[in-house]
């Protein structure tokens, strides 16, 4: 895989592609700093060890598709300190439709410093210059405050709702990939 496949570049961040090597370590043990040392970063807030959030559904799905990496599961790095403050995510490659749906955590002590913005921008500045993707969808839990204003803010439209079976009542917003690259351009929004 190329460089940009690997490490998408923000203005603060570094958005590391976690590699099928990593995500077999990841499955036996999460703590192991080996897995980001390696790379020349560290993990001191722990982000995916005592809680694995998206690891038992892209687990599988990369050593399924070791290809699909890049979209899968990208950890967040704050350059300046070489460390993991948060990860996102696609759910999986495009949707027969072209949609691709987005995740993401950010550690408690870096929110509300503008890094969840960056990651997404991050995130969907170079998704939709990935061949099939037409739609960007983010969903979070009704109740999520923050969250509902941070999409909607970004100019994301509210396309329904959804129970999932984890997160109970979640609000699906949508942009047209189009819609995205005009008002924010592409290559990572971080010109």
């Amino acid at each position: 895989m190329d460089d940009e496949r690997l490490i998408l570049r923000t203005a603060r961040l570094d958005l590391h592609t976690v590699l099928p090597g990593e995500y077999r370590l990841l499955a036996v043990d999460r703590a192991d700093p080996r897995l980001w040392t390696d790379r020349g970063f560290a993990n001191p807030a722990g982000h995916l060890v005592a809680d694995p959030g998206p690891l038992p559904h892209r687990i599988p799905r990369i050593e399924a598709d070791p290809q699909a990496a890049p979209f899968l599961l990208r950890m967040a790095v704050l350059r300046a300190a070489g460390t993991i403050i948060g990860s996102a995510g696609f759910h999986d490659l495009p949707d027969a439709s072209g949609a691709v749906e987005i995740g993401l955590g950010i550690e408690p002590g870096f929110r509300r410093q503008g890094y969840a913005t960056e990651v997404l921008h991050g995130m969907w500045g170079w998704v939709i210059d990935q061949p099939g993707v037409s739609t960007l969808r983010y969903t979070v839990a009704a109740g999520n405050v923050p969250s509902v204003a941070l999409v909607r803010g970004l100019g994301f439209a509210q396309a329904g709702e959804q129970v999932d079976a984890v997160d109970g009542l979640e609000l699906v917003f949508e942009m047209p990939a189009d819609a995205y690259r005009d008002r924010y351009g592409s290559q990572r929004g971080d010109g």
